[in-house]
C-alpha cells in the first residue's frame, strides 16, 4: 500500500531544466588580433612575485614572440590550430546586456554557457608589428598574429526556460559590434575583432 504524505504537507513539482545546445557559426566583420600570454612571460612574472633576480633582457625575436603570441588547440604545441579562448565570446555577449533591453549580465552569466576552453580559428594568420605603450609611458614594439578573414564555429548550451535562440543571436551581434574580441576591440577603444552570427545549428 503506498504511503500517503502528512496532513497539510504540500508537494512541490520542480519543473526539469529544458537545455538545448547550438552551434554558432561567428564571422569576422574586422581583422582579429590574438596575444596569448607565453610561457616565458609567465616565468618573469612568477619569478619577480617570489623575489627572485630578474634576468638580463634578451634581445627581442620577432618570430619567437609571434608564435608565442598563439593560443592553440590540443595540447598548446606549435602543431595546434590556432584558437581563441572560447570564454572570450561569452564575456563579450554577457557584457552587450547594457545594450540589450530586460538583460542583465548577472541574469545572462547563468542563462548560456559557451562550451569547451578554446575554439579553433578559421583563417590564415599574419605577423603584425606595432608600437605599444607599456608601464610608464614607455613604448615598445609587439610581434602578435593577425586574422584578416576570420571565423569560428562556438558550440553553446542554453536554457530554453531563460531566453530563447532568437535572443542569443541578437545578443551575440550586438556583442560584435560593440564589444569585440581580442585586442584592440571597441570595448577597449579599438575597432578590430568585430563579428556577427552567420548562421545557428541546433544539434540537441
Amino acid at each position: 500500500m503506498a504511503s500517503r504524505p502528512p496532513t497539510g504537507v504540500q508537494t512541490l513539482e520542480v519543473p526539469a531544466l529544458e537545455l538545448r545546445t547550438v552551434h554558432l557559426r561567428i564571422v569576422g566583420d574586422s581583422e582579429l588580433i590574438t596575444h596569448a600570454w607565453s610561457e616565458k612571460a609567465r616565468a618573469q612574472m612568477r619569478d619577480k612575485q617570489m623575489g627572485k633576480a630578474q634576468q638580463k633582457k634578451e634581445p627581442k625575436n620577432p618570430e619567437e614572440e609571434y608564435q608565442a603570441a598563439f593560443y592553440r588547440t590540443a595540447d598548446g604545441t606549435a602543431d595546434g590550430a590556432p584558437a581563441l579562448p572560447t570564454i572570450a565570446f561569452k564575456a563579450a555577449a554577457v557584457n552587450a546586456a547594457t545594450q540589450v533591453s530586460g538583460l542583465t549580465k548577472t541574469f545572462l552569466r547563468g542563462a548560456f554557457h559557451v562550451m569547451g576552453e578554446l575554439v579553433a580559428i578559421e583563417g590564415e594568420p599574419r605577423m603584425r608589428e606595432d608600437m605599444v605603450r607599456i608601464a610608464m609611458g614607455t613604448a615598445d614594439i609587439r610581434y602578435r598574429p593577425a586574422f584578416a578573414s576570420w571565423a569560428v564555429t562556438l558550440p553553446l548550451r542554453y536554457s530554453t526556460r531563460s531566453v530563447t535562440l532568437e535572443q542569443i543571436i541578437h545578443l551575440f551581434n550586438q556583442a560584435g559590434f560593440s564589444v569585440g574580441v581580442g585586442e584592440w576591440r571597441p570595448e577597449k577603444d579599438g575597432s578590430y575583432g568585430m563579428f556577427h552570427v552567420e548562421s545557428a545549428e541546433e544539434v540537441s
